[in-house]
């Protein structure tokens, strides 16, 4: 991409839950945490890797798992494992996490504990959605004789099961005369590391502020490669530049520039939207944040003043 004249390069003062800008702005910054839910062998192998994932530097801080109160392999696998456990139905929510994780879990999830995780639930179920939506997708997929399913990662919506935004979906190839055990047992495979990809969680809606307003950045679409008009200025992590051409809005974190095709702010404004009605306005009414923008939070939290 390139920037025209219109581009805005504007610093965004970082706050609410830090943890996914600094997973954005640095390496090295602290990942996620999660509150696991799940039941069966399927879901284990997805727990699995997360609780690996909590000791390698990857996208799991902490993590605790909610499970129902018999004795099945989720609830097996936290207690051989010390992962702190709840037993469903919950009561009181105790304790702060960013994301939730749905694994093969079986009970709907009301609203008010959906809106309990700033950065949503993730739900990982074994077809290619809206393909098989509902219970025993795997079965499905046998009984109809389909040739090729997959694993999707969606955000859970409340009132309905499966319903909500697709964040990824991975394609397998049904053999011949495959068991509905065998391919459960690939899907969950694959589940797993589908749902542990650092791509996934970079496709959760962000949230900032920008002049002092919240804001949420929405519908992700990976790195920008892009110029600047003023090569002798140097922007810094948390700047931001419209994309006249490809109508992106683009966020430079510490390895490169990111974009992104939409802002929620009272109401969801496409970039062009968000540039016209906002951006555009504040800088020919030449307030201080056209070149003194602030604050923003670094990849080790600390705050740091403009040294432009």
């Amino acid at each position: 991409m390139r920037a025209g004249g219109s581009s805005v390069l504007r610093r965004l003062q970082l706050c609410g839950a830090p943890a996914v800008w600094r997973r954005l702005l640095s390496s090295s910054g602290p990942p996620w945490r999660l509150l696991f839910f799940g039941s069966d062998q399927f879901a284990v192998e997805s727990l699995k890797l997360l609780t690996a994932n909590r000791s390698s530097g990857g996208v799991v801080e902490s993590l605790e798992v909610v499970t129902l109160s018999s004795d099945i392999p989720v609830k097996r696998f936290a207690q051989q494992n010390h992962l702190p456990l709840h037993s469903w139905p919950l009561g009181d929510l105790h304790g702060h996490f960013d994301v939730g994780v749905v694994v093969s879990f079986g009970c709907l999830l009301h609203e008010s504990l959906i809106n309990k995780f700033p950065y949503g639930i993730l739900n990982v179920h074994p077809s290619l959605l809206p393909r098989w939506r509902g219970p025993a997708p795997v079965h499905h997929t046998i009984m109809h004789g389909d040739r090729v399913t997959g694993v999707t990662i969606m955000q859970i919506r409340p009132h309905r099961f499966d319903v909500g935004p697709i964040l990824n979906q991975e394609l397998h190839q049904v053999p011949e005369n495959c068991t509905a055990d065998e391919l459960r047992a690939v899907l969950a495979t694959k589940g797993a590391h589908l749902v542990r990809c650092r791509n996934i969680w970079y496709t959760m809606p962000l949230r900032t502020i920008w002049m002092g307003r919240t804001i949420k950045l929405l519908d992700f679409v990976g790195k920008c490669h892009i110029s600047l008009s003023d090569e002798r200025r140097k922007p810094v992590p948390g700047s931001l530049s419209y994309q006249k051409e490809s109508n992106t809005l683009a966020v430079l974190c510490k390895d490169g520039w990111v974009g992104f095709k939409a802002v929620l702010l009272n109401k969801r404004l496409t970039a062009a939207d968000f540039y016209n009605g906002y951006l555009h306005h504040t800088v020919k009414r030449g307030t201080p944040h056209q070149t003194a923008e602030g604050l923003f939070v670094s990849g080790k939290g600390v705050t740091e003043a403009d040294q432009s």
